[in-house]
């Protein structure tokens, strides 16, 4: 055990080469050592601010090297080489929007004492003072070669990250707030005992702020609100719009930029129909009152700034019955998205034709589509909209029973893994003794992602508690659908044999 410590973190200068020579040769003795004097007088020239030892005395105890880059190449697949050349010069971008960490090593000695987050919070510091996007890495997995012949790379960084296998690099790394975002093979070739392959290790800096103004500014980072509705007996329309307003508020209040209502949210209404023995007519009398809900939700959204999807409600065309979500904005703009395969409860009972179209909506929050409960359970509706690169797709659901809510829940979590998207899905629970074929409900609402290193082990961002009414959140992040269309472990999008197949869209359905 040391004694008589004096820690101290500075900036290298040329200066301390003799001692940087050293630790490298110790600490990297099986892949090649220190670097050249005259590389580490050019990473010294470039960014003297991203060169950091932590010095124990006069003794250099620890180390880390940093250059800047441009953020979209880096994040994207690379290797060692595209950052050195074959004179060990690396290359830094003076307009980089990203830090790249090339080294932090500890010397042998001094380690056990944590001192490598020393030198990665200063790191972070000097991220956020130069308003960086993102800190990114190549990480070395040096423990690999002790399970290479039981497990692929993949399995091992799983490993690693559920604490099964400890790797001195990646371990490290997961404990300092670093995401893996993909593998990379061929990284450093001469590195053995990885095998070659290195994480892709990512740090957001979540105050950078980005050159354009705020009005032009793309959001990315989305808050999803969704409201698990409690079916219970009401007395009139207002009571029910009372509710609404009550659980938009709630969800605004919660920064939430968009706020799911389930599948005929309102059809506590139905109990108000004069007859209640008459189930078409029961839904027609329901109808009546969705010129007023989509009005009123349309001013809730305006006036509690967030989005609004309504759900689904009737509505009478032509004497035709649609079952209809709205996307109320909050710049006060509304579209529609019709229900196109309609359940044999809702054709024989209530008379519901399907609608003709689904479509992809601009949002202040990304690229949306809707699709109403029943359609989710057909992948080519979900397919058709990830064409027209939807990032999160919005399911309100009504189901009865757990085997029917397991169809919508299933279904639903394919469509994010296929498509490469976010799915959100909203049901209502409590009972309807009042409304025929209403009379009880199970659902447990859920936020879906793709499966991928970015998302979480299951690929479930968020998820209510069965059958009670609550709000669930769940912040998306859409930068990560990028990453994991172009660079993910699979392309489920990009890798379509559009030579065998394809979904075509007819303008005009047949009779």
């Amino acid at each position: 055990m040391l004694e008589d410590l004096h820690l101290k973190i500075r900036n290298l200068t040329l200066d301390d080469y003799p001692q940087v020579k050293a630790l490298m040769d110790r600490v990297y003795h099986d892949i090649g050592g220190s670097w050249p004097k005259h590389t580490i007088r050019k990473l010294i020239k470039d960014l003297p601010d991203g060169q950091i030892c932590l010095v124990d005395h006069d003794q250099i105890v620890g180390i880390a090297l940093s250059v800047k880059v441009n953020y979209q190449r880096f994040s994207n697949p690379h290797t060692y080489d595209d950052l050195v050349d074959q004179r060990e010069r690396i290359f830094h971008d003076e307009n980089g929007d990203a830090l790249y960490g090339l080294d932090v090593l500890i010397d042998p000695d001094y380690r056990g004492y944590r001192l490598g987050r020393r030198l990665y919070e200063a790191r972070k510091e000097l991220c956020r003072q130069e308003n960086l996007i993102a800190i990114l890495a190549g990480g070395r997995i040096p423990n690999y070669y002790q399970h290479a012949d039981s497990m692929s790379p993949a399995e091992y960084l799983e490993a690693v990250d559920k604490r099964k296998i400890y790797d001195p690099i990646l371990t490290f790394q997961l404990s300092n707030d670093f995401q893996v975002t993909r593998l990379l093979s061929k990284y450093l070739p001469e590195d053995e005992k990885s095998r070659g392959y290195a994480t892709l290790l990512e740090w957001k800096n979540i105050f950078y702020e980005p050159e354009t103004t705020v009005l032009e500014y793309r959001k990315t980072q989305v808050r999803i609100g969704a409201v698990q509705w409690q079916m219970r007996e009401v007395d009139s329309v207002e009571e029910l719009l009372k509710q609404v307003e009550y659980f938009i508020d709630a969800l605004s209040s919660y920064k939430s930029d968009f706020a799911l209502f389930p599948e005929f949210f309102n059809a506590p209404l139905m109990g108000l129909a004069p007859d209640q023995t008459n189930q078409t007519e029961a839904i027609r009398f329901l109808a009546s009152f969705t010129e007023r809900f989509v009005s009123e939700m349309s001013q809730l959204a305006v006036s509690y700034n967030i989005n609004v999807i309504t759900g689904s409600m009737p509505v009478v065309e032509d004497d035709i019955m649609y079952n209809v979500s709205y996307l109320c904005r909050r710049d006060g703009t509304i579209e529609e998205q019709r229900k196109i395969h309609i359940t044999p409860h809702e054709r024989r009972d209530w008379v519901i034709e399907g609608g003709h179209e689904v479509r992809v909506w601009d949002t202040d929050a990304g690229r949306i589509g809707i699709l109403i409960c029943y359609d989710v359970e057909f992948p080519e509706l979900a397919r058709h909209l990830a064409s027209q690169d939807m990032d999160i797709l919005f399911v309100p659901f009504w189901t009865d029973t757990k085997n029917g809510y397991l169809r919508v829940r299933s279904c639903a979590q394919a469509r994010a893994i296929e498509n490469e998207c976010y799915v959100v899905i909203c049901g209502s629970c409590g009972n309807l003794p009042q409304v025929e074929n209403l009379d009880v409900q199970y659902s447990q609402g859920a936020v879906f992602s793709p499966s991928d290193f970015s998302f979480p082990h299951d690929a479930v961002m968020a998820e209510t508690t069965p059958n009670t009414e609550m709000l669930m959140f769940s912040d998306l992040d859409l930068d990560k659908l990028k990453f994991v269309r172009s660079e993910g472990s699979v392309n489920n999008l990009k890798d379509r044999r559009l030579d065998l197949y394809s979904i075509d869209w007819k303008t005009t359905p047949s009779a």
